[in-house]
């Protein structure tokens, strides 16, 4: 049986890759990665830990893409250089210059673990994974951004088509600009198969009425802590359907995802997540989430 493939948000998650920050992190320009001044590494790197432990103590294998010192601080969101398939991963091609040398860190990953790639974006086309949402295993969301432009959605339709996948594109706000990150996965994060977290003054009217008719209930995300977390308290991650984890300080977020009927773990994240503009889901690349 195949130890990889997620064409699903919400299954219990399996097996995942992710990149402890190190020397890379260490040595970064806040500046240069547009990261939250002044800056701590060191706590950074502490508050990795902590989320690391929640990964195992839900029960995922970690596939760890080592720091090698090569200078690539954004390295440990690694959700976004790849996106994996029940084909196989396909290589993206990053949005973010500072970013473009990561896909081939996951390629290689996936080659020491004889885990196919189904197929590679490329050129002037770009697409980054906290773009893509899977809204079910034959329906893939995507954000037409700043990071994921239309090129990179065309290839991605050639390559998903033959699989019967079907992409649905929506344009996102400029938002805070060019240098800052909104991903579609930054306005909505599912919990569940019928049951998402969304900031709605974000949300584009055509996703949300496809929510809507879709039966998928909304947890509305709290104005004033998504404002104060730069977005970072609708960054949700699922270890199976409605058990989360989630950054602490954020007590609305949290009570509402209680009160629909989620559990709820906590990680500090100040410095890791707040600081670098990347949460518990970027920090994360499923590779196997188990089939419904």
């Amino acid at each position: 049986m195949a130890q990889y493939g997620s064409q699903e948000m919400s299954a219990p998650l399996l097996k995942v890759m992710m990149r402890r920050p190190g020397a890379s992190l260490i040595k970064a320009d806040p500046a240069d990665w547009n990261y939250v001044t002044p800056f701590d590494s060191a706590k950074a790197i502490a508050q990795y830990q902590g989320f690391a432990d929640l990964i195992v103590k839900a029960g995922a294998e970690i596939i760890w893409l080592e720091d090698q010192d090569d200078g690539l601080a954004d390295a440990m969101f690694t959700h976004d250089p790849s996106l994996m398939t029940d084909k196989g991963a396909i290589i993206l091609n990053m949005g973010k210059l500072r970013r473009r040398d990561e896909p081939a860190l996951h390629e290689a990953v996936y080659q020491q673990h004889q885990i196919p790639v189904a197929g590679r974006i490329t050129g002037e086309a770009t697409v980054e994974a906290g773009d893509c949402i899977w809204l079910d295993p034959k329906t893939l969301l995507v954000g037409r951004g700043i990071r994921t432009n239309q090129l990179g959605i065309d290839q991605l339709t050639a390559i998903l088509a033959p699989e019967g996948v079907s992409i649905l594109a929506f344009d996102l706000p400029l938002w805070d600009g060019e240098a800052a990150c909104l991903h579609l996965l930054s306005v909505l994060s599912p919990l569940a198969d019928d049951l998402v977290l969304a900031f709605l003054p974000l949300l584009p009217v055509a996703l949300y009425r496809l929510l809507k008719q879709r039966g998928i209930r909304i947890v509305e995300s709290p104005k004033d802590e998504f404002l104060a977390s730069n977005g970072l308290s609708l960054n949700v991650l699922p270890t199976r359907p409605n058990e989360l984890i989630m950054l602490s300080g954020f007590p609305k977020t949290k009570a509402a995802l209680i009160a629909a009927g989620c559990t709820v773990e906590t990680f500090e994240g100040d410095a890791l997540c707040i600081a670098c503009e990347g949460g518990p889901t970027c920090l994360t690349r499923p590779v196997h989430r188990q089939a419904a």
